[in-house]
């Protein structure tokens, strides 16, 4: 059989980490080929060495049957392959067309030619169903359509392979449905899609192939329509994996959180959330769900103190919170999971045993007389990396920006859980995590409210929502047109009143 690509025997180490351990990858051409792991697995190594960003230590690389050496990303767009990475590499002050033609500019004379490269990215746009504006500024546009124009930079460089990293880690249900659409569609045109997902609905739902990494290694390559998602799961950590969260009965206590018609504005200073009261009781955990731009994001900043409410009250344990700032709030109690874990959640540049202290650095045990205690420090650090199974080279000694998204999100989970807050408001909490990991948090969140705390959960993912809660609230349009009984309703339910449609309380 040929192959588009082969990565043969392929080791690929960092400081203190195996990364890639011999592994061996064959992909069909015009085949969706998934590659699947738990984070810090090694996919994303993989995938950039194929794309010229790392160099192996070890293996070799054929393209069409022809080893090649990938020096740089120069190099593997010439060989026709492209990459669309987790986070998206776009300048935010530049048209859709600027960012596309960046470094390929096509030339009238000494100008840019803009009318023959936005004529070009619009017929790309039609040709592949992706309905992009081309003089749109990138600031401008949602993350979903952000996306689409990176696979536009593939597609505008005439990439024949194509390779997605974590593509649906911050798109929301409707444009994740998109996407797998415009998936397929690639594939049909001949081009060949490198999917790397912790996502088993979706590779069941798109891909051909999966190849399963286990820390670094190859644990396996399987067909995906004979293949059960608890196999691929189970294949992946190593073990069985249950996909039920194991919780029992809520038994509601006081009042922890009052939100009291609270009016909060978005980015833009236009009205995001609009006169929304809630309640979050000890041992419950209240359920937010509602399309991604409803009053989300706006609900979060105001309770958590990063922006200032318009109108309404915040009662934390019956203490009015709502002129405080965030660390006067941490210290009432107040714990924050945030939903972007780069911008809000982490110091990139700082260790990681310096962020797990970001709260409590200059308090005992971490601090005595204003002088840190490293020990103390470092101490903490290995407790919770071990604790939460955190992949990281080099300990409580790594650099937070070198670790992968997931080993990011499970940092910031383990520090918000470890100082146990009397509510925790949790954002996205599993978004870029593996079946295993998800697993391991969401039984955190329910052992949190098996102590009496009280959790505000805020989810894109339906199914998360559904399975966790005990009540949930549904936002449109920055109000609350929905307050049920986990137990007595469904995604369908769900779906109608987060698109307008229905309003139900009770």
């Amino acid at each position: 059989m040929t192959y588009v690509i082969e990565m043969l025997e392929i080791s690929k180490s960092f400081p203190g980490i195996r990364a890639n351990d011999r592994v061996t990858l064959q992909v069909e051409q015009g085949s969706i080929h998934a590659l699947l792991g738990e984070n810090g697995a090694g996919k994303s190594t993989l995938m950039s060495i194929l794309f010229g960003l790392y160099q192996p230590d070890a293996g070799s690389i054929k393209v069409r049957g022809e080893t090649v050496r990938i020096a740089s990303p120069n190099t593997a767009s010439a060989l026709g392959i492209g990459m669309v990475h987790q986070h998206f590499q776009l300048v935010q002050a530049f048209t859709v067309t600027e960012n596309i033609i960046l470094g390929l500019e096509p030339r009238s004379g000494l100008c840019i030619d803009r009318k023959a490269a936005s004529a070009r990215v619009r017929a790309l746009s039609e040709r592949y169903g992706l309905r992009v504006d081309p003089d749109a500024l990138i600031e401008d546009i949602s993350v979903g359509m952000q996306q689409r124009v990176e696979i536009l930079k593939m597609l505008y460089r005439d990439a024949e392979i194509l390779i997605f990293d974590e593509p649906t880690a911050v798109l929301t249900p409707q444009e994740i449905h998109e996407l797998v659409g415009i998936i397929r569609r690639l594939a049909q045109e001949g081009k060949t899609v490198l999917l790397i997902t912790h996502k088993l609905k979706e590779i069941k739902e798109v891909a051909d192939t999966c190849t399963v990494l286990r820390r670094g290694r190859l644990a396996g390559t399987v067909a995906v329509a004979g293949t059960s998602e608890a196999q691929m799961a189970e294949l992946m950590v190593g073990r069985e994996v249950s996909f039920h969260v194991a919780k029992p009965p809520a038994r509601p206590g006081p009042v922890l959180l009052q939100v009291e018609r609270l009016s909060v504005r978005d980015a833009k200073g236009l009205p995001g959330l609009r006169d929304v009261s809630l309640e979050v009781r000890a041992g419950e955990i209240l359920g937010i769900c509602g399309i991604d731009g409803n009053g989300q994001t706006e609900l979060i900043r105001g309770l958590t103190g990063m922006t200032e409410p318009d109108a309404g009250r915040i009662l934390l344990q019956g203490r009015d919170i709502t002129g405080m700032g965030i660390r006067r709030r941490t210290d009432a109690g107040l714990g924050h999971i945030p939903e972007d874990r780069q911008k809000h959640g982490l110091i990139l540049d700082f260790r990681l045993d310096e962020n797990f202290v970001v709260h409590r650095y200059d308090r005992p045990p971490f601090a005595r007389a204003g002088v840190l205690d490293t020990r103390a420090i470092r101490a903490n650090a290995e407790r919770l990396i071990q604790e939460f199974d955190v992949r990281c080279g080099q300990g409580g000694a790594t650099e937070v920006r070198t670790m992968s998204g997931g080993n990011q999100q499970k940092a910031i989970v383990a520090r918000e859980l470890d100082h146990s807050p009397a509510v925790l408001i949790v954002a996205q909490p599993t978004r870029g995590l593996d079946v295993g990991a998800i697993e391991y948090i969401h039984q955190r969140i329910v052992d949190e409210r098996q102590k009496g705390k009280g959790i505000l959960l805020v989810s894109l993912d339906l199914d998360e929502i559904l399975d966790l809660s005990d009540r949930i609230a549904v936002l449109f349009g920055g109000e609350l047109v929905g307050l049920v009984d986990a137990a007595a309703t469904d995604a369908n339910e769900l779906g109608l009143m987060m698109s307008g449609s229905v309003r139900r309380t009770g």
